[in-house]
Order: C-alpha cells, then structure tokens, then sequence
C-alpha cells in the first residue's frame, strides 16, 4: 500500500508527496541524469525562464498520477495497489530521454531505431531500478510495459490510459509547466477539473460535461497554443536543429550511438554533448569542425535563420508527409544549396513532424476523446466532435514547412527554396 515517506516542494503544484520506493528510485545515478536534461532542448535561448528539466516534470506527472489514481479509487474503479504501479510508472515514463530530450530522439531513431519511450523499457528493466521493484514486490515488466505505453495485461488498461491518451497526466504536466517557464501563459488549463471528471465508460477513460466541457476545450486550446508559440517557434527549432545536426555530425566521436549498458547511457546529458563537442577546437574532420561550428555558434545564441516558410494545412499535407522521409528531404536540400552556390551541408529544411517535436498535431487525434453525459443514473457516451465546436477547428491543425541556413546566406537560400518549393501566398505566412 502506498504511503507517504517525504514531500518534495514543486513550483507547480505546491507539495508532492512520495513514498519509500519512490524515494529510492529517484535517488538513483539513472533517474538523477534527468536534472541535466531540459526539457525543452534549446528552447531556453529563446524563452529565458525555460531552463527546467525532465526530472521536474516526471516528479509532477507522477503526482497527477497519484491524484488521478485516488479519484478512481473513491469511485470504486481502482485498487490500493494499482496506485503504486500508476505512480511509479507515472515517473519512470522519461527516463529513457536523451541529451536535450527530443532532439536526441533524431538520431536514436535514425541510427538504432529506437525512440525514448524504447530506452525507457530497456533501463527500467536492465538497471539497477528492477532490482529497486523487485525489492518491493512489483512486476518489473508491468512497470515498463505502462510507463512507455505496451501492451498491458487486462487490469492494466485503463491505467494505460492515465499514462497515454489524449489528455494523460506526461501531458496535463508539461502543458501547465512549458508554459509556467516559457511565460507565455497558454497552459492555464483546470487539470483538476478534468481530473475530478473522469470515470470508466465501456472499459474506456472518458471525462463527464457539461461540467469539465470548458477545462477539456481549455486544455485542447492551450496544446495549440503551446504548439505556434513555443514548440515550433522558429528561432526554438533553430537552436535545436542545430544541436542535432552537430550531435548527427560527432555521433561517432560522442559514442551516443554505440553504449552497451545503463551505465555507458547515464553519461549522456545537455552538458555532455556541449562540452565534448567544443573539445573539437582545430580538427581536421570536416564533420567534427562543422559540429563544433554549430555548437560555438549555438552557445553565442547566433541561431541558423530561416530563409523559407510555408505552411501546410492537414487536409491537404501530401509535402509535409513527403518531406518527413530524410532521404527525399536531403535532396531537396541539396537542390535549394545548389541554386544558392554554397555547400549542401548549409542549407536544413524542418517540418514539425520529425522526432524531436515535443507534442505535435499527429500523435493522437482529439476527435477521439470519449465524454459522457450522466443522464437519471445512466452514462450516456460521446465523441468530444459531437460536442464541442472548438474541437472541429482544432482539427484543422497545420504542419509548418521551413529551410534554414546560416545568416550570411539567408537572401540567397530564400531565393532557391522559392524557386524549389514554390511561394506561398500572403495567406498562408505566419509570424511567430
């Protein structure tokens, strides 16, 4: 049975509250990493305040976690025990994440074919955190299978869905906390309300209206906000362009593609890669001296600057969907450098789709909420379109389609990915 052993004081959500077993895995080498790993990569150079980190926010979505866990508990939907796997899984859900979060996911996926949420399974099950669950009577592999969203067994479902779905706790956290850091204010949202709303329909978590109709609307509103005005912010995506192609670049010199244990991995964090890579001062290597170029220049805050723009909306995204596929947006690449006359490795086309977007509009699609109507004693279920308009328009998500390059050859690039991609009318340009 979960039981409180200390308490932790939180800039977002006050007190949290953490029992033994928590304490214990928090205290380890694995878990600790995440201090030294901002959750929004370099977002920071942009948004001063944005300097938090994954360990923060895993601590705060294992307290919605809790909170979500006791209101399914006082409706006689959930078990004492289930908390303990809800919460430590809650926790546990980022461990996997790599220097700068999403942005190392470039090149995870792209050389190991692996995600974070894939080294997440494999260090709470290879590290010393199984022993950890072990000690306390907990299946190690039901941790790992809901902390990164697997396959769960039977009574395992609908905590799966505090853990992954459209409005779970990973999710009501990092809205509430990017936006309290980046103060832009978007992430006003009552998570408690929508908390306090939910019940079991049909084997599904779904969320009672009229009463947290607003709350859901605001969270939905506050995801496409924090999407335009921070997570896709151009100068944003800049810096962590640039800290990926210079990772991309010294993969092999920073060992971030070939560790063979949890004890290797742990090494790797934001201030890692920095300093190796500004260890490559003088090399020969034309790949390490353009890495070390990036990082100089990242670390000055002389952001690449983009030449292009377009955006794309959802119902007609066949060029976003293309330019997802590296080798095609290497090409494209490529032709824009050769219009311009300057090297290939100058020119960086960005869409929103690729792995190191935090939250982008494909993950899930918020049509598929499930919201119920408590009718004489009867729960009636709807889809959220059927209820709400605001919903209908946020489905029209866009994708933003950008070039980039370095500032002395920004007009010249403009030029060239006119000329490739075509000019988008007045229309469609968006300023932020």
């Amino acid at each position: 049975m979960w039981r409180k052993h200390l308490e932790i004081r939180d800039p977002i959500h006050g007190y949290i509250f953490i029992s033994e077993l928590e304490k214990r895995v928090i205290d380890t080498t694995i878990f600790q990493r995440l201090r030294r790993i901002k959750q929004l990569g370099g977002a920071y150079l942009t948004y001063p305040g944005a300097e938090h980190t994954r360990f923060g926010h895993s601590l705060g979505a294992m307290h919605l976690a809790g909170i979500v866990g006791e209101h399914l508990i006082n409706l006689g939907l959930m078990g004492e025990e289930e908390i303990e796997y809800l919460r430590i899984a809650a926790l546990l859900h980022d461990i996997g994440h790599g220097p700068f979060s999403h942005v190392y996911e470039d090149i995870s996926i792209k050389y190991l074919g692996k995600d974070h949420e894939d080294l997440t399974y494999w260090l709470i099950t290879e590290s010393e955190i199984k022993d950890i669950l072990n000690d306390y009577g907990l299946d190690v592999k039901e941790v790992a299978n809901l902390a990164v969203s697997k396959k769960n067994s039977e009574k395992m479902k609908i905590l799966d869905q505090v853990i992954s779905s459209q409005y779970d706790v990973d999710k009501m956290d990092f809205l509430v906390r990017d936006s309290h850091f980046t103060g832009v204010q978007y992430g006003l949202v009552d998570i408690f309300r929508i908390i306090h709303s939910l019940n079991i329909i049909n084997g599904k978590l779904a969320v009672e209206i009229p009463g947290a109709l607003y709350a859901l609307e605001s969270f939905l509103i506050a995801r496409y906000e924090m999407f335009k005005a921070v997570y896709y912010h151009r100068s944003v995506r800049s810096a962590n362009l640039m800290l990926s192609e210079a990772m991309d670049l010294a993969r092999d010199y920073l060992g971030i593609i070939d560790f063979k244990s949890p004890e290797e991995y742990v090494l790797f964090d934001d201030g890692y890669i920095i300093t190796k890579i500004r260890e490559l001062a003088g090399s020969k290597d034309e790949n390490l001296k353009q890495a070390h170029k990036l990082i100089e220049m990242y670390s000055r805050r002389e952001l690449l600057k983009c030449a292009y723009e377009i955006t794309v909306h959802t119902k007609n995204k066949f060029l976003a969907s293309i330019l997802t596929i590296e080798r095609l947006r290497k090409e494209i690449e490529k032709e824009i450098a050769k219009r311009a006359e300057i090297n290939e490795n100058e020119v960086f086309i960005d869409v929103p789709t690729l792995p190191s977007i935090p939250y982008n509009p494909r993950q899930l699609d918020p049509m598929e909420i499930i919201v119920f109507e408590d009718r004489d004693d009867e729960k009636i279920p709807h889809r959220l379109s059927e209820i709400s308009d605001i919903v209908n328009v946020l489905k029209g998500y866009i994708d933003v389609i950008r070039a980039y390059t370095f500032p002395e050859h920004r007009r010249k690039v403009e030029k060239a990915a006119m000329e490739v991609l075509g000019g988008p009318p007045p229309s469609t340009r968006i300023s932020f």
